[in-house]
């Protein structure tokens, strides 16, 4: 059997989010489909990073394993089967050993901000048309860096075995129309990055002190963290591997 690694690109509107699901249409979902008409036969794959309904992504990654050799001069056959909302970037031979979700090292994510209604950035950002104090939200993203525990910014019932993850990146940017929060880490807990960011604009808009986000975290529950920022404003950027992984560098 040969492993490949496939690097995606999908604006995640109309979709159930990531993973493959009963009765929903999902990115894995349409993936398959269209590999298993070009193949001829059925292709399971292997997802490293689930997103949710509405989420999009610059890049995130599956792999399978198949008894044939592959090259990258099918990505433009398979990107014909498939939505124009979804694209293959990458076919990368890897070693079987190899596994997209447990080798990951890292992974970054955005979630852009409108204050001016745009209905060219309907869906693909968050109109929050309120007054933002941006200096509040950068003294409460640098709060974000030092932090190790993240139990109080994780949806209940999250099945992982620990709550900590190491923050690289923590920081907010004006970009044209859009205020983009940025965020890089180890790991990242399901619901935290749309809890995180729904919890600064607390902070931004005079609902929360900064003393009040630093005790969040503090106390370890999440009676003041808002997770109910939308997937649509939410992009998974890039998701980083060892160099050495990849076969063809």
């Amino acid at each position: 059997m040969n492993r490949f690694f496939l690097d995606v690109r999908y604006k995640g509107t109309y979709y159930a989010g990531f993973q493959k699901q009963q009765n929903a249409n999902t990115i894995q979902s349409e993936i398959e489909s269209a590999l298993q008409i070009f193949f001829n036969q059925p292709v399971d794959l292997t997802g490293s990073s689930r997103t949710d309904s509405g989420v999009h992504a610059l890049q995130n990654f599956f792999h399978f394993d198949i008894d044939q050799e592959v090259n990258a001069r099918i990505i433009y056959n398979i990107n014909s089967l498939l939505p124009d909302d979804i694209c293959i970037n990458r076919i990368i031979p890897v070693e079987q050993h190899v596994h997209c979700r447990f080798d990951a090292i890292a992974r970054s994510y955005e979630y852009r901000i409108y204050h001016k209604k745009d209905p060219f950035l309907q869906k693909l950002a968050y109109y929050f048309p309120y007054r933002l104090d941006f200096s509040s939200l950068q003294e409460a993203s640098a709060i974000v860096l030092k932090q190790h525990n993240f139990i109080s910014f994780s949806k209940k019932n999250s099945q992982v075995n620990h709550f900590e993850c190491k923050i690289f990146e923590s920081e907010w940017e004006q970009r044209e129309q859009c205020l983009v929060y940025k965020v890089r880490a180890n790991r990242f807990l399901r619901g935290m990055v749309r809890g995180l960011t729904g919890t600064m604009l607390q902070v931004a808009r005079k609902k929360l002190t900064i003393s009040e986000f630093s005790e969040i975290f503090e106390k370890g529950n999440n009676y003041n963290v808002h997770f109910s920022v939308p997937g649509h404003g939410l992009y998974l950027i890039q998701v980083y591997y060892p160099e050495e992984l990849f076969r063809d560098k």
